[in-house]
């Protein structure tokens, strides 16, 4: 290295360590698998650098470039101007919480009107400050499910995310959690109520089910759910997308005792599949099981108001034994971000936003099915995402399209081989009639 901090004490260390040089420190390594150098190109400048970056970037197009109706959780949303503006701020730029958070009260207080708002959009008793993302939320609430009741099943629908799955089956390994999952209702698309029935026993920890669904529709029979739920002492899950709590009933007005979610949409880009941010909410019952962090209001030595750190369940602040989870930050950049955009929404704007993606959502699905071949693949009410079965190959269709400048939806046979030529749309208040439109036109030309 041509620069080393200590160079000027280096022969001290060496010395205090008895070592000759340098090289020393590495003569544990077997000769044989000793390299001289890296096979990788030499170093760019910074300006190389930028040249190949845009070149590479280039190949890319956002939904700024191109008209999108991929379903399958991540759509474009539109964000304020306000909510770049505060993110930005110097104060506030970093995702990551201070080792010594009582010297940042406005960030701490950012997260405090996070948890507030997220309670209130859930109708929980308590929330934390945020986890990673809506995947690993689902999963610390089935490890948490299992903490509290000293059970060893998760039960889940079928029909979500594999991302979903293939994570919360990680993290099931360990603790030697057991994952059962109940089908979907074929002509309905919501879970099939008489497997539920049968799948959950007295050895079920919790129930984890998606309002609306990874199809797009809602699941209306939550309290006959949540019957089946607390009749076997088992844990209650929802998982919401909080844009539609706008215009539904909250998980809190059917009982549920534990609330998840992706909160990617409120007010934080897609940037092709980056940060994101966890809701979690539960009862009070349960907060000394619940992963992450709560900040906590309370008065300084002056006796004026102040924030802190009133929980800290990982492992890295207390006793191994006792931590809820590694969790080792609350993606806080994304949660103010969240916070910022809720405060510019307020409940009347929120329920506006959810009214308008629902309606996108009923507009989109009728043009479609207009189209001859075309028709929707379940009876069940929708939000802002459905499943269309195509009168031809879901691929070649999508292949046609983009020649159009259009991406469209997603197609789900790999994951649901039964689900042959049927594809996952989305539609968001981004999306104008106009553009609804030019699809459907389109559409109709390359059939």
């Amino acid at each position: 290295m041509k620069f080393i901090p200590n160079s000027e004490i280096k022969n001290e260390m060496l010395k205090e360590l008895n070592l000759k040089n340098i090289n020393d420190l590495f003569s544990d390594i077997p000769k044989e698998i000793k390299i001289n150098e890296l096979d990788i190109p030499k170093g760019l400048s910074q300006q190389e650098t930028e040249k190949k970056l845009q070149k590479i970037a280039s190949k890319n197009k956002s939904y700024n470039d191109m008209l999108t109706f991929l379903g399958g959780g991540i759509k474009p949303h539109y964000i304020p101007a306000i909510v770049k503006s505060i993110t930005s701020r110097s104060e506030f730029f970093t995702s990551y919480t201070p080792y010594q958070p009582e010297a940042s009260q406005g960030f701490l207080q950012a997260m405090f009107e996070y948890q507030s708002m997220i309670a209130q959009l859930t109708g929980m008793d308590v929330s934390n400050c945020s986890l990673y993302d809506g995947v690993t939320a689902i999963s610390e609430a089935a490890l948490m499910c299992s903490r509290i009741t000293k059970r060893n099943t998760f039960v889940m629908p079928h029909n979500i995310s594999w991302d979903k799955k293939c994570v919360l089956k990680n993290y099931a390994k360990g603790p030697g959690l057991k994952i059962k999952e109940v089908p979907y209702d074929d002509k309905t698309g919501k879970i099939n109520f008489k497997e539920l029935k049968k799948a959950v026993d007295f050895d079920v920890a919790g129930v984890y089910i998606e309002n609306p669904n990874f199809f797009g529709i809602f699941e209306d029979d939550v309290e006959e759910i949540n019957k089946i739920c607390k009749d076997a002492g088992a844990l209650f899950v929802a998982g919401v997308d909080p844009i539609s709590l706008g215009i539904i009933r909250s998980p809190g007005e059917y009982d549920a005792d534990i609330v998840i979610g992706e909160g990617r949409c409120l007010g934080n880009p897609m940037d092709y599949g980056g940060s994101s941010l966890g809701i979690f909410s539960c009862k009070k019952d349960f907060i000394r099981q619940m992963p992450g962090r709560i900040i906590g209001l309370t008065k300084d030595a002056a006796g004026k108001r102040a924030f802190c750190m009133a929980f800290q369940t990982r492992e890295q602040h207390i006793r191994r034994a006792r931590a809820t989870s590694n969790i080792c930050t609350n993606e806080g950049l994304c949660a103010l971000a969240a916070s910022v955009y809720l405060s510019w929404l307020g409940g009347n704007g929120l329920s506006k936003l959810a009214k308008t993606n629902f309606e996108k959502g009923r507009l989109l699905a009728e043009k479609l099915t207009s189209i001859n071949g075309f028709k929707l693949r379940f009876t069940g009410s929708f939000f802002n995402e459905f499943v269309v079965k195509c009168p031809i190959d879901v691929n070649n269709l999508n292949k046609r399209l983009l020649l159009e400048n259009i991406h469209c939806g997603f197609a789900l046979n790999e994951n649901y081989p039964e689900l042959k030529d049927c594809m996952l749309l989305g539609v968001t208040e981004i999306h104008s009639d106009d553009d609804i439109n030019h699809f459907v036109s389109i559409l109709r030309e390359v059939l």
